[in-house]
């Protein structure tokens, strides 16, 4: 027997869950699977909601130390572990309590199972029960990824995000592995709570996709926060002997081995498909293991949609509700644009926060645009200055002529908050002279975006 829907979501997280909450507002049997032992997604249970958490944390303890350059005497101490995790997951109860909330209460039908594809438009479900759907949407984001190219990694059974976002105690040493988000920011947020860190990255630099410029902020950041970081290296092994990791690796043309109590895999995540019997629907991969889409985030299998981490090109929060929305419009046939990246907005939660939104200099040269640029430097800001925070810059990039804004990164002191700034611009098509009518407080860390804007005019004008 065969139950019928006229839309199925896979996965409870970001994209499943709106995708279902949109769809019931235009069809009558909608379902949601999602057979996960806690409601909630990944951003909610152990990702964006405990890190920020965490990291908030220990940039206070981190602000505390630093004390004595504000002529304040503050007596840091340890931090009380016991207490920073109880204080993650009271937060991160009331988000999924919430969220379960909405899931079980939700116009839809929540099945609390596993599914698998057994036909282009069919699935059967981890209690036996099928069903079938003109319309489906695959959500079931991603997972811990284990290089195989890298001897003893999974044998080691290494720390993941989710043992580090729940320590109730602080780690003597640590290595991570890995350079991109995540990697760098419990990188540093275990430094600030007091444990010994080297991070080890096979690029010559972090955050591989944004700018150098930006990432050797970053780099000089974590160094003066004691991180013994290494880049451009190649990963040969990882072995524990039962008390502490070793990590061997080549840099700089000698082979080098970092010893520690601990060992995290921060090497990045892999979409979770592949219990999901895609093969059996014919539905496509590409090379990156991503379910493949077009720009309504249909795969080639009419009828048959990804959103997510399972379908990439970024694992962010707002874009896997972006894509679902899409998908689900494009599905019941209601008015849609095609997904638009050109305003993609990143941010990073390293101190200093790296920020960017639009297109970066190296795509706008790909695409044939030579942009206007412009930076301006935290150490010569007020408010900044004030504060101690002076890592980074604001860099502004300007179609030439007309000055319309095309993009923009913040590395600095709260650059997460002042790039919506720019997005806002973005996103309205302004230019530098449309935001220099707009008055800027001082003295604000905002501020400082008027200072390239300026320059931007100035270039315009001769």
């Amino acid at each position: 027997m065969i139950k019928d829907y006229d839309f199925i979501a896979i996965g409870g997280g970001s994209a499943g869950f709106n995708a279902a909450r949109l769809a019931s507002r235009h069809v009558a049997r909608v379902a949601l699977l999602d057979g996960a032992e806690q409601l909630g997604g990944l951003c909610i249970l152990r990702g964006c909601m405990p890190s920020k958490t965490l990291i908030y944390a220990a940039e206070i303890q981190h602000l505390a130390r630093k004390a004595h350059l504000f002529g304040l005497r503050i007596e840091a101490g340890a931090p009380d572990m016991t207490a920073v995790r109880a204080k993650k997951r009271a937060v991160i109860g009331e988000f999924a309590s919430y969220r379960e909330e909405q899931l079980k209460k939700g116009p839809f039908e929540l099945l609390r199972a596993h599914a698998r594809f057994i036909g282009p438009n069919e699935l059967e479900l981890s209690d036996g029960t099928r069903l079938r759907a003109p319309r489906i949407l695959i959500g079931t984001g991603s997972a811990i990824a284990w290089p195989d190219a890298v001897p003893g990694l999974r044998e080691s059974k290494p720390w993941t995000s989710d043992q580090v976002l729940d320590l109730d105690f602080i780690p003597e040493s640590v290595i991570v592995l890995g350079g991109g988000v995540v990697a760098c920011e419990l990188a540093q947020y275990l430094a600030r709570i007091g444990s010994r860190v080297s991070q080890i990255q096979r690029s010559a630099h972090v955050l591989r996709g944004q700018s150098a410029e930006a990432a050797r902020v970053v780099e000089q950041a974590f160094r003066d926060d004691g991180i013994r970081l290494f880049t451009d290296t190649r990963l040969k092994s990882v072995a524990f002997d039962g008390t502490h990791y070793e990590a061997t690796f080549e840099h700089g043309g000698h082979t080098h081995v970092e010893r520690a109590r601990h060992l995290l895999n921060a090497l990045g995540r892999t979409p979770a498909t592949g219990s999901l019997d895609l093969d059996t629907a014919g539905i496509a991969l590409k090379p990156s293991g991503h379910i493949a889409t077009d720009a309504f985030q249909q795969t080639n299998v009419p009828g048959v949609y990804a959103a997510g981490d399972c379908a990439g090109p970024h694992e962010i929060v707002h874009v896997a509700i972006q894509q679902a929305e899409c998908a689900t419009r494009h599905a019941l046939g209601l008015p849609v644009q095609p997904m638009d990246y050109s305003t993609l907005l990143q941010v990073v939660f390293t101190d200093p926060q790296l920020a960017t939104v639009g297109r970066s200099h190296a795509q706008l040269q790909e695409a044939g645009i030579e942009p206007l640029v412009a930076s301006y430097p935290f150490d010569d800001h007020g408010k900044s200055i004030l504060m101690e925070a002076k890592y980074g810059y604001v860099k502004v990039l300007a179609e030439p002529g007309t000055g319309r804004l095309l993009g923009a990164e913040i590395v600095g002191r709260d650059a997460g908050e002042m790039i919506h700034v720019f997005a806002v611009a973005l996103a309205a098509g302004l230019t530098a002279a449309d935001m220099l009518k707009t008055p800027w407080y001082h003295p604000t860390l905002t501020e400082i975006v008027s200072y390239p804007l300026e320059d931007i005019v100035d270039q315009i004008n001769g």
